[in-house]
């Protein structure tokens, strides 16, 4: 364990804002753990390198505002792991001038998005995007036209740079993802409590291994460590929704394990 806690840079997901870590922020401020919450909701229609630069910019701006040089911690939600894994694996890449400890992804699209490549299809998209429209998706949502939605379609260029890129073997990757074990509807009630998945051979299926919007397959990264929760399927009896992807990053469970890893930092990182 540290001697004392690490800064950590939180990133939010696409469509959603800092207020998504209010939960978080309230525990890290009880723990005493700094933390700095990078909000891009202003770069609208900007490309993944370009979100991914002014990540970069604004880490480099907290140090110099802080006077700190160590290492830092990042937590992300969601799109937001694909921008903060785009700045350290692409544009840092070998450099390694980012100093970053350990990277912690709540429900990741770390191999691309499923629901991206379907929001594209010209058969299936309408029906889906029609369902989650005004839940995931704002009214007079055009995918075509989403530059963050295509550049995390599986086949993307955006994602095959980070496909031969990799991992870096100097930060500890944990991935942190939600599955409806009880089959609950109300888990994630626009499908019925499931969650879309991408097949290899460009078909699709509903399964209950995600999070109503970002199956497992989708998060599984070589290397990282994944945690699959509830841990206790009592845990849905309450709110099976707390769960879901959009409030994933505000789950009791989700927060008291990223404050742990927060505290405790990487293990085994040979």
């Amino acid at each position: 364990m540290p001697s004392q806690p690490i800064p950590v840079v939180l990133v939010h997901g696409w469509k959603s804002h800092p207020g998504i870590w209010n939960r978080l922020t309230s525990r890290l401020n009880e723990e005493d753990i700094s933390f700095w919450s990078f909000d891009y909701t202003s770069l609208n229609g900007a490309s993944m390198e370009e979100i991914a630069g002014a990540l970069r910019d604004y880490t480099a701006t907290q140090r110099d505002v802080q006077g700190y040089a160590g290492s830092i911690d990042v937590v992300c939600h969601s799109i937001g792991s694909c921008i903060a894994r785009y700045l350290l694996e692409v544009l840092d890449g070998s450099a390694r001038h980012e100093q970053v400890r350990q990277l912690i992804a709540i429900g990741p699209p770390n191999n691309g998005s499923s629901l991206a490549e379907l929001f594209c299809d010209p058969v299936i998209g309408p029906g889906i995007t029609g369902r989650l429209c005004g839940t995931f998706v704002p009214r007079n949502f055009d995918p075509a036209a989403d530059v963050i939605v295509q550049a995390c379609r599986p086949g993307s260029i955006t994602m095959a740079a980070l496909r031969k890129a990799g991992i870096r073997p100097d930060i500890r990757y944990r991935v942190l993802c939600a599955e409806n074990i009880t089959r609950t509807p109300s888990f994630f009630p626009c499908f019925d409590g499931k969650t879309c998945e991408l097949q290899p051979d460009g078909s699709w299926c509903m399964t209950y291994a995600g999070d109503g919007i970002v199956p497992l397959a989708d998060s599984v990264l070589p290397g990282a460590v994944i945690e699959v929760l509830p841990v206790d399927p009592a845990t849905f009896d309450g709110d099976a929704a707390q769960y879901c992807h959009i409030r994933l990053p505000r789950a009791p469970e989700v927060v008291d394990r990223v404050v742990e890893y927060l505290r405790h930092g990487p293990i085994n990182m040979g």
